[in-house]
């Protein structure tokens, strides 16, 4: 553990992690749309066969899952493990995930704030 501290957040969202990566079978091709609680402002329609558009909606449900069955219905286990190093994800939110879970590869150099 560092000496220095971690600042002070007034509002901490709990981050919302599955038991299991093996949970995760979400689909990976096709048009999905979001739910209000997940998509809570923007277009809730992601073409996953466009490209960039798979990582965009792993980003936005990993960041606003309220219960496992949001990461069960809308990730897959493999593409998410795939997608994990190259990811922009706040670093609270990588350091859970990764602290749960050791078969997602760390990411390496600069770390998202």
């Amino acid at each position: 553990m560092t000496t220095e501290q971690r600042p002070h957040r007034r509002y901490a969202k709990p981050v919302v992690v599955p038991a299991r990566l093996d949970d995760l079978i979400g689909p990976t091709t096709g048009v999905v749309v979001l739910p209000r609680h997940l998509q809570w402002s923007g277009n809730p329609r992601y073409d996953l066969d466009q490209p960039g558009r798979i990582i965009d909606l792993y980003r936005t449900v990993l960041n606003e899952a309220a219960s496992p069955d949001d990461l069960h219905r809308y990730l897959d286990r493999d593409t998410l493990v795939a997608l994990w190093p190259s990811m922009w994800l706040p670093t609270w939110l990588r350091d859970s995930w990764e602290a749960h879970f050791s078969d997602l590869p760390r990411r390496r150099g600069h770390r998202a704030a």
